[in-house]
């Protein structure tokens, strides 16, 4: 038996890197010959950089850069010199789980580290820029990357305004006259998972600002914030707020669509080229793969329905592993498709997340077994 183990990471429990390990025991648990392959997948978010690193043996480069709220942290960049490509993973400089539930203030959020990382990136020679989107505790439009890349925002009297949406929301003007001229030649991919637009009902700030603790109130500013910022940018950058993926990131997908002219992939598509895995799945009996909560956003662009799709046009059986799985994942499951959950009936989320690993070795051994 020859099976492909391609999870994404358990959020809060365990890496891609863990989560494919457990999964490669449970089979060997329960066929020990059984020759397995390990192919950790990211659909941009959380472990993005890391698949694209171990697939190409790309280097670590840590920058100091400023977190979301403005702090010192250490984050790196994957940078491959002989192809000049550096990979850049959003979450690292400016992500949500890198800032305390208590001290979370997304209107006062910042994607300056990111652009930090781009600029350490270019001084590096790069030539190829990889930006991963997801996990952010921002909803500045991507203002923070830009500014550290040299654009400025100006209010009325021409006093340059800190790029968080408490201060943009006086903007008058946006300068990009002095954006970094290398960026000129650099081609720049932009790895996403979402197709939301910049504003509206299913943009940014109603989507996911609640998921970085954002109220009703605090959506409606911030939506209007990046509304006004629309009205003031380029044609270009007017005309990408309605592309789909403009909305990620907290409009960092928008920033670098419209101002920067990235090209928009899905991540878990950029992924899955790098890593080889298509190659991989040909020729495998069996194909598993999970995430933490197989929910309806998993039928829209997730990593397990990347790979279900890669593995179903070479009719490839393929099992997806949950910490759960809610009721409007169930249409995902098929005759190719099987979806288990991996936590043991009743048993208390934080006991859930702090024994993932050893619930899915377990449950991946059973599942596997039952098919023989």
């Amino acid at each position: 038996m020859f099976v492909v183990c391609a999870p994404d990471s358990y959020k809060e429990s365990m890496s891609a890197p863990v989560a494919a390990q457990q999964m490669a025991d449970g089979v060997r648990d329960a066929y020990p010959d059984a020759v397995v392959i390990q192919l950790p997948m990211s659909d941009g978010g959380e472990g993005f950089a890391t698949a694209i690193a171990a697939a190409t043996k790309a280097v670590w480069a840590p920058v100091i850069v400023p977190d979301a709220l403005g702090r010192p942290i250490e984050a790196s960049y994957a940078w491959a010199p002989g192809s000049r490509r550096a990979v850049i993973e959003m979450a690292t400089a400016a992500g949500l789980e890198g800032i305390p539930v208590l001290e979370r203030d997304v209107r006062r959020s910042s994607t300056r580290g990111v652009g930090r990382l781009m600029l350490a990136a270019l001084d590096e020679g790069a030539r190829h820029l990889v930006v991963g989107l997801g996990g952010s505790a921002t909803n500045d439009g991507g203002a923070g990357m830009l500014a550290e890349l040299g654009v400025r925002y100006v209010d009325a009297a021409g006093v340059e305004l800190e790029p968080v949406p408490t201060e943009l929301e006086r903007t008058a003007a946006i300068d990009v006259a002095g954006l970094d001229p290398r960026l000129a030649d650099c081609r720049i991919d932009a790895a996403c998972d979402v197709t939301n637009p910049l504003l509206g009902a299913h943009g940014a700030s109603a989507v996911y600002g609640p998921q970085k603790g954002a109220t009703p109130d605090d959506v409606t500013y911030l939506d209007g914030v990046l509304a006004h910022l629309v009205e003031l940018s380029p044609a270009s950058a007017a005309v990408a707020a309605g592309l789909p993926g403009s909305g990620a990131a907290g409009g960092l997908g928008w920033a670098l669509l419209g101002f920067l002219g990235a090209s928009m992939r899905p991540g878990v598509d950029l992924v899955a080229e790098t890593i080889g895995l298509e190659d991989a799945i040909a020729q495998a009996d069996l194909v598993l793969t999970g995430e933490g909560s197989v929910d309806a956003q998993t039928l829209q662009g997730k990593t397990p329905a990347g790979v279900a799709a890669i593995a179903q046009r070479h009719s490839v059986p393929v099992a997806v592993f949950g910490g759960r799985i809610t009721s409007d994942a169930l249409p995902f499951a098929s005759e190719s498709v099987a979806l288990v959950s991996i936590t043991p009936e009743g048993q208390p989320l934080a006991e859930a997340l702090r024994l993932g690993p050893e619930n899915l070795r377990a449950a991946v051994a059973e599942w596997v077994s039952g098919r023989g």
